[in-house]
């Protein structure tokens, strides 16, 4: 008797797909929200160190679930995504936003860095993040 692929059935893309989703979502947020206070929007009441700690696991386990599910998705059809430029630019910016995040970015809210520096790097974390999500975004709507 063969055992079906679950990956094969019509709801698993569709389910995969959100757990991937939200996961990004969650990570995306929790990081936005330390990068807007250091932008000093909102928050005030807390420190971008205070917001990190507070949200690091919440980032680590919610970027594990979409990097988990994007790779299930991905092993549906290899083919679809290695070959599609806004994949490719979607995980250089992923790998490049995760290593500024967990370096450069908590370099400078540990340390306490001044506002102009902060702000900068602020916008290059959402910067590389948005490129993610945009670069996501597009693989839906380049042919192969």
């Amino acid at each position: 008797m063969l055992i079906d692929n679950p990956l094969n059935s019509e709801l698993a893309f569709p389910i995969i797909e959100c757990f991937h989703i939200v996961g990004f979502a969650v990570a995306i947020g929790s990081i936005a929200l330390v990068d807007l206070r250091l932008l000093g929007v909102g928050l005030r009441r807390q420190s971008a160190a205070d917001l990190i700690r507070d949200t690091g696991l919440w980032v680590v386990v919610s970027l594990a679930i979409s990097v988990f599910a994007g790779l299930l998705l991905y092993s549906t059809d290899p083919d679809k995504y290695y070959l599609n430029t806004p994949f490719v630019v979607k995980m250089i910016c992923l790998v490049l936003a995760i290593v500024f995040n967990y370096t450069i970015h908590r370099k400078v809210i540990g340390a306490g860095i001044s506002s102009g520096l902060g702000k900068l790097v602020a916008c290059l974390s959402l910067a590389l993040w948005a490129s993610v999500i945009c670069g996501g975004m597009l693989v839906s709507f380049t042919a192969v």
